[in-house]
Formats: structure tokens, sequence, C-alpha cells
């Protein structure tokens, strides 16, 4: 669609109007640059070496501030899924984060992750902060803050493994009938890594397995890899597993988020079918 542009950290040497630098410096026309912005590739660290992303087309940079732009046409003309909210607890709030949408944004952008979406359904009036996140092909449950404190307090519960995560999966091979938990426990990148699973059902027609999955640890693509690992990968991933591969998209769903509240003080649960 067009040609990727990455400036990275010019420092400006007068106060200037941050469209028509870029403007000036690209040969992008207005209309795309506040597009880019608007959807966050553009960044300021200031002098205090503060970096944050800037997204209204008339702000004014300063002298010494330095400025990034991350311009790919293909990733901000993605149009992303929408999540859904499905429970607001104040401090913090529960969501339904679809295929095709990642938590978190990049230097490129972060209209196509949860935490923006986020942002635009408060309005402005409560921050986002991600907490956990899920892979781009996964769909389910993502708790994100709403204050410093609540960040502090829920990442708190997931890294001391307080937070119990389950997910279902559908795997390539039979791992047999419904029996007890089973586990791998495959370090990964170094570090320890634990997964439970318990077979529910064995489909002989298309030689596949339906999984009830916990993860003691959140290690990257943490189920994905310890099961291509075993000789199971997940149906659909498109990067681990041989003769996994199909028209359906990974199939892997976080179904149930269970924790105690640091607010309520109470046992709580979130869950979704299927």
């Amino acid at each position: 669609m067009g040609e990727k542009i990455v400036i990275q950290k010019v420092q400006i040497d007068k106060p200037e109007n941050i469209t028509l630098f870029f403007q000036n410096l690209t040969g992008l026309s207005k209309i795309k640059i506040k597009d880019a912005m608007i959807k966050g590739a553009v960044w300021i660290t200031d002098r205090r070496k503060k970096r944050i992303r800037i997204r209204r087309a008339t702000t004014l940079i300063q002298q010494r501030d330095h400025v990034e732009f991350y311009y790919d046409p293909d990733i901000l003309s993605i149009v992303p899924p929408s999540a859904k909210l499905l429970c607001d607890m104040i401090h913090y709030s529960v969501w339904h984060k679809p295929v095709g949408l990642m938590t978190q944004g990049t230097d490129f952008g972060d209209h196509c992750s949860l935490i923006r979406q986020s942002e635009i359904y408060f309005q402005a009036r409560r921050k986002s902060y991600p907490i956990h996140r899920l892979d781009r092909e996964t769909e389910g449950l993502v708790v994100i803050a709403h204050t410093a404190e609540a960040a502090k307090r829920m990442s708190d519960l997931f890294q001391k493994r307080e937070v119990i995560k389950r997910y279902r999966a559908t795997v390539l091979g039979n791992l047999g009938f419904p029996d007890k938990i089973k586990k791998i426990e495959i370090p990964l990148d170094g570090k320890e890594s634990i997964t439970e699973y318990q077979a529910e059902g064995y489909d002989p027609v298309s030689n596949t397995s339906t999984i009830m999955i916990w993860i003691k640890t959140g290690r990257k693509h943490q189920i994905r890899r310890h099961f291509d690992i075993i000789g199971y990968p997940v149906m659909g991933d498109p990067q681990y597993g041989k003769g996994n591969k199909n028209d359906q998209g990974l199939q892997l769903k976080a179904i149930s988020l269970s924790f105690r509240c640091p607010f309520q003080h109470k046992e709580i649960c979130f869950h979704l079918e299927g």
C-alpha cells in the first residue's frame, strides 16, 4: 500500500508544530500524519526522559525533545475487531478479547490493541494499565487496571501465582480419555515453566483432543510451545507444530480467571463459555 517510514529519536532544535515537522521531514500529507498520530504511531521523549504517544496534531514540540515516527500504511489500514467489556469493577475491568486484537500496542501504533479500546470506551476518564496479555491469535479474558494502585495489586496477584488461569484448547493427536491432571514442566527460555492439563475427549475423525489447561507460569507462548514440544500442537497454530494447520485459526481460548479481589477481599471468578 505504501512505503514504511521509521524516524527514531530526532532531537528538536526549536519549537515547532509536530504535524508540520513530520510533513516537511517525510513528504507525507497532513491527513496521513494526523491519522498515524491518532492511531499511536508518533512518540515524544521530553527533557525529563518521559516517552509518550502524541495524538494531537496541534502539539508543539519543544527544543531538546526527541520525536519518533513509525509509519507503516499496512498496519494503519487494519480495522481491528472489537473487544467486549464483561465487568467493570471500577478499579479494574475484565474484557473478552477477540482473535486478531493485540493486548498492547507497538511502536507502530495501538489502534489494534485492547488497551486503546479500553481508553476510548472510558473516554479518558480512567487510565488503562496492562496487567497480563494474550497473544493476538488467542481469544479470551483479560484484566485491565485503571489506577496505579490497582495495577500494583493486580500485578502482584499474577506475579505471586494467585490467579488461576484456565484455558480450553484443541490439539492434534490422542491424549487419551479424561483422567487425572497431568503436568508439563519443560523450561522455556531458561526459566521455570509449568503447564497442567486434563483431557476432555478425543475425536478419531479429526484426530484431535479437547483439553482443559491451567498455567502456573506466564512464559511467552507457553501453552503453544509446551504442547508442540510434547508432540500435540494446538490446532490452527500459525507458528508452532506440523500437521495442525486449519482455516479456523488458533484453537485456544482463555475461558476463566479466578482470584481473591484485592479491593472487595473475596474470591471472584470470571468465566467464558466454550
